[in-house]
């Protein structure tokens, strides 16, 4: 497509507006139906709530924060801060008080917007702990039952329509924003210490989303679901300001677990989504597969050969034959149409990002006619760095370095980028800032990588995560922990032994499918921490464990290995807001369940959650 050239967002959005007036902006969940708003009238709106956040008095520069689900008044807010020259903090709405204090102290932020009730209450508590006073502005009335003083969202935008000077002086911001200015400012997942303010500005924004367009066809005719929270960089690129450059239509879910519903009711026709989406909705249809009849197993089995066949053959360039070609039809009409329908049926394309995508993930959906495009990132980079493209994709990179983009790899293995999508900065961490961006521009990401032949990027692990055993021998858990995904009886796993003999593993098992396996062996499903003791099921993961690591390295094979009666959790500290698993938080909540297994020299029993 012809990409929209625009210096700001907030061009961007004026352009978006003029130019698909009447097309459908976004749309939204209203009791049992979706209401919607076009183009014209959502920056309308915009400009409203703009010279709303004037008449309060908030000055350019200022931080205002937002503590919200995605909904329509995210992406007002959004854009009406930036509009008025404010930089918007972003929270995810899942941290605790006392971490969203610090992001509210440590960014200086002079207002906060919330949207419920329950994040009203738990902003109450967080702005206790900052001495500066925070002006609170909710979206819903019912959070005016905690805060007495605040002020509602949509009488802001009412009231402003009055404010003539206010309005004026908006006018005034917009046209003055540039390029460089600082829009926003985005708190990393600290997975270690304290997060660290992201400063992005227009430019990175623009140039990704611009980069972006160049190689995902995406027009005004397509229909986007977001549901990963719009805090978090990835979702906020790719699916709030990429749709709305290139005129297309962006339905906010209520959360995951109405997206199946959603996903019928919208029918989007590209989406962006997390690994741990499609792990999921993999271990779904195996649930659903495997309380069927003997006979639906198996067709299922078949047609999932066929269509890993199929898969494998056009990643090689190459075309099915006749007789394949007949089968898949079959499979096709029988298995794969239906579960194409799961997701709408009119799915053109998925993005995957956040953490790495197991291969068998993406060939099983390869396989059915779900083409998941997986790409890499990073908050600092507005985040996209790489991607696959449905004209160039190979199944285990995180495709080739978008237009615009430089990439390389540095003598010690690290990934390097440059580019206009680098981040200006670190807030008010200067030293930081240095010591990750060199002189002449090149972003350090802590990642290790390779380059194949034909550009398309690799991801071999984090630098950090390197760690000796005994006999002086590196492991980079990362590759390895790829590999373990590919086993349909493993959900996520955690390799460790720094400085032990043998390299070990935390399982956390794929439950639908050990639950399938357990039924066919007479094992007992519940409770899962005596299912994962079972002798049997300790027998499977082991051999899972030797075929996985078998091309592995002698010291990189798992010799021992815990498997645990639950999953990760946010709630438990071993999840980051994006679910990314904190390595550190989950080894040390292990600790003596590991240093058990080194005395036993066993392949070890669960934890008990």
């Amino acid at each position: 497509m012809d990409v929209p050239q625009s210096s700001t967002l907030v061009m961007a959005l004026q352009r978006s507006a003029s130019h698909y007036s009447d097309n459908e902006f976004a749309r939204y969940a209203d009791g049992d139906g979706w209401k919607s708003v076009r183009y014209g009238e959502f920056a309308e709106r915009v400009e409203r709530l703009g010279t709303g956040f004037v008449k309060t008095g908030l000055e350019p520069g200022d931080r205002i924060a937002l503590l919200s689900e995605n909904r329509l008044e995210w992406a007002l807010t959004d854009y009406a801060a930036m509009s008025a020259g404010l930089i918007l903090v972003p929270i995810h709405a899942v941290l605790p008080p006392d971490q969203i204090a610090y992001i509210l102290r440590d960014s200086e932020a002079r207002a906060i917007v919330v949207s419920t009730l329950a994040y009203a209450r738990k902003v109450e508590a967080a702005c206790r702990a900052v001495s500066a006073p925070i002006r609170t502005i909710c979206i819903e009335p019912k959070a005016t039952e905690v805060i007495e003083d605040a002020q509602l969202l949509q009488r802001m935008e009412l009231d402003a329509a009055d404010a003539e000077n206010a309005h004026k002086e908006f006018l005034a911001r917009r046209t003055a924003v540039q390029s460089d200015d600082v829009m926003t400012l985005i708190y990393t997942s600290g997975t270690t210490g304290n997060p660290k303010g992201v400063m992005l500005t227009h430019r990175n924004f623009v140039s990704n989303v611009q980069s972006g367009l160049q190689i995902f066809d995406v027009s005004e005719q397509d229909v986007l679901l977001t549901f990963i929270p719009l805090s978090h960089v990835f979702e906020r690129t790719g699916a709030h300001y990429l749709p709305m450059f290139a005129g297309a239509t962006i339905a906010y879910s209520r959360g995951i677990r109405r997206l199946g519903t959603e996903l019928q009711e919208v029918g989007p026709t590209f989406m962006t989504a997390p690994p741990r989406f499609y792990e999921n909705l993999h271990d779904r249809i195996l649930k659903d597969v495997n309380s069927g009849s003997w006979a639906k197993r198996r067709l299922f089995d078949w047609a999932t050969v066929q269509g890993l066949e199929r898969s494998r053959r056009v990643q090689k360039g190459g075309a099915a034959g006749i007789a394949l070609r007949a089968k898949y039809a079959i499979a096709d009409r029988f298995v794969f149409r239906r579960l194409r329908a799961r997701v709408g049926g009119r799915l053109r394309f998925f993005v995957s990002g956040g953490a790495p995508l197991a291969i068998s993930t993406a060939e099983f959906f390869h396989g059915a006619g779900i083409l998941i495009l997986e790409g890499y990132g990073m908050t600092e980079a507005s985040p996209i760095i790489a991607a696959n493209c449905e004209a160039a994709f190979r199944f285990g990179t995180v495709g080739r370095g978008v237009p615009g983009v430089e990439v390389r790899i540095a003598d010690d293995g690290e990934i390097l980028t440059r580019g206009p999508h680098v981040m200006k900065g670190y807030y008010k961490l200067e030293e930081e800032t240095r010591r990750t961006i060199s002189d002449d521009g090149w972003l350090y990401t802590g990642d290790l990588g390779e380059l194949d032949e034909d550009g398309f990027l690799r991801i071999t692990g984090r630098k950090k995560n390197l760690f000796k055993l005994s006999s002086g021998e590196y492991v980079a858990p990362e590759p390895i922990e790829n590999a373990l995904k590919a086993s349909i009886y493993i959900q996520e796993s955690v390799v460790f032994g720094e400085s032990q003999r043998l390299a070990g593993a935390l399982i956390v098992p794929s439950f639908a499918a050990l639950e399938a396996f357990a039924n066919d062996n007479g094992i007992p499903c519940e409770p899962h921490s005596t299912l994962v003791q079972n002798p049997l099921v300790q027998q499977l993961y082991r051999k899972e464990l030797d075929r996985l690591t078998a091309p592995f390295a002698e010291q990189e094979k798992i010799r021992v290995f815990l498997l645990l009666d639950r999953e990760f959790t946010i709630e438990a500290g071993e999840l980051t807001p994006t679910e990314k698993v904190k390595r550190s938080p989950v080894l040390e909540t292990y600790a003596e369940q590991i240093a058990s297994l080194y005395v036993r020299g066993d392949s070890g029993t669960t934890s008990g959650g």
